[in-house]
């Protein structure tokens, strides 16, 4: 009976022992101190405390603790192994995950300070470093329909990689060169420049753009099912013949990319100075497309010009080949330099003042025009009376009229046969003023002698020439 009492009161102990074992064996020290965490979320009393992985302590307690700022954060009672003691001032706790149904740790980090935390004091809530994200946590983002679509999608790929494994070996074995071109593509993606960043969010803003349309996407995809399907009869050996080509040519393009990019710049700057052109052509495209149908003709019996264009530049050239023709050239020259100070007078009698096609239009009037007598400038040739004293139409008496030789100019006060006479209009010639066509627009000065150019400016527009000033806005 003594040894079976005995016995039991053993397996009593042991079985006490061992169920607190995780809160510390009695009556053994420890090192008691305090940590403040910005969060005890997952951390329970008896949780181990470790040093570099080593189990080093227990947590005793896990607190509540409001601070002055109405912030809440965990205050945690620490019972360590006497031979840590004493631990740094400037140690680091963070709590990590222990195992994969959610157990935790505390990790404490000894930093380099040569004073050591004494008995009861505390690692502030500065040293807490910030809660790593566990495998816990990243699952317990997923709703439970993500989590059952995930379980789905991760048998289907266990059927997929099934039977599989020479193929999957075959693909590791080409990995190394893979990942030997994909370097310097990583580096590219990874530069500034690039702006995979902003690529990513272009991207999420076009899935949300794209999203209200889901339904006209699920139907772009079964009819892309049906093009695949299709396209499955020339897969080999024309599409896969234009994917291996397709590796030169973008190993042709990366070499010669960098030698076209001043074209593609200034490609870009003549578009942009392009872009008043483009638009006004739109509203020109009519016009545009008239000529074409009348050019069309045209250029269809282009051929026959273009035949004549080479023995007719050849002629040209020997033309200007020739030392008689540039002395030709010489002489025309010397000519046009003695006939310019004539024609720079001569020319605004016809340019400006129309008078030699008056002059001609005339003549055929005086000409053709007839009467019982015979054509108008030999039958309408009456001239005043000479060199004897008579009464005009106003009663005056009239002497040395312009008809005829006289002693003197036609001058008698009040007789309409006072002599005018222009021997030199103005022109509108350079070096003449007033700047004017004065033959033929003239006023007849009654009663009064007119030698000259009469007093005023008389204009430049002369007869049948009010018809092209209204046409089109000038002398013409």
């Amino acid at each position: 009976m003594l040894v079976g009492a005995v016995t039991t009161l053993i397996a009593v102990v042991g079985v006490f022992l061992s169920y607190n074992a995780n809160l510390g064996l009695p009556f053994v020290p420890t090192y008691q101190i305090n940590a403040e965490l910005p969060s005890g979320s997952n951390l329970v009393r008896g949780n181990e405390v470790r040093i570099a992985g080593v189990r080093v302590g227990i947590i005793k307690s896990v607190k509540p603790e409001q601070l002055e700022d109405g912030r809440a954060i965990a205050n945690l009672d620490l019972a360590l192994d006497k031979s840590v003691q004493p631990i740094p001032e400037d140690s680091t706790l963070i709590v990590r995950q222990r195992s994969a149904i959610g157990l935790k740790y505390l990790l404490l980090t000894p930093g380099k300070s040569d004073e050591g935390l004494k008995p009861g004091g505390t690692i502030p809530l500065k040293q807490a470093r910030p809660e790593s994200v566990d495998q816990d946590d990243f699952f317990n983002m997923f709703q439970k329909p993500v989590r059952e679509s995930i379980q789905h999608d991760l048998a289907e790929y266990g059927g997929m990689f099934a039977a599989r494994g020479e193929s999957i070996n075959e693909i590791l074995g080409q990995l190394p060169p893979l990942l030997e071109l994909a370097e310097p593509v990583a580096r590219n993606l990874s530069s500034e420049k690039t702006d995979l960043d902003g690529f990513i969010r272009g991207l999420s803003q076009a899935a949300a753009e794209v999203a209200p349309v889901a339904d006209q996407q699920a139907e772009m995809f079964v009819a892309l099912d049906t093009t695949f399907t299709a396209l499955a009869n020339v897969a080999r050996p024309y599409i896969q013949e234009s994917i291996t080509e397709g590796h030169r040519t973008q190993l042709v393009t990366q070499t010669e990319a960098p030698r076209i990019r001043p074209f593609l710049y200034a490609q870009a700057r003549f578009m942009k100075a392009f872009l008043p052109g483009a638009q006004a052509l739109g509203a020109s495209a009519p016009v545009v497309n008239s000529s074409f149908d009348v050019g069309i003709p045209v250029l269809r019996s282009s051929p026959a010009l273009y035949d004549q264009l080479a023995p007719t530049a050849r002629s040209l050239r020997r033309f200007g080949e020739s030392t008689t023709v540039n002395a030709g050239l010489d002489t025309l020259i010397e000519t046009n330099g003695i006939l310019k100070p004539l024609l720079s007078h001569v020319a605004p009698a016809q340019s400006v003042c129309n008078y030699l096609a008056l002059v001609l239009r005339n003549v055929a009037d005086l000409t053709s025009t007839t009467s019982p007598g015979g054509n108008l400038v030999r039958s309408t040739a009456v001239f005043p009376p000479v060199n004897k004293l008579v009464a005009d139409e106003f009663g005056g008496p009239t002497t040395n009229s312009e008809g005829g030789p006289a002693s003197a100019p036609a001058s008698n006060p009040g007789s309409i046969s006072n002599l005018h006479y222009n021997p030199y209009p103005n022109t509108a010639a350079p070096g003449q003023s007033p700047f004017e066509c004065e033959a033929g627009n003239q006023t007849y000065a009654a009663g009064q002698l007119s030698i000259g150019n009469v007093p005023g400016n008389q204009g430049t527009i002369t007869e049948d020439q009010s018809a092209k000033q209204l046409k089109w806005g000038g002398n013409g």
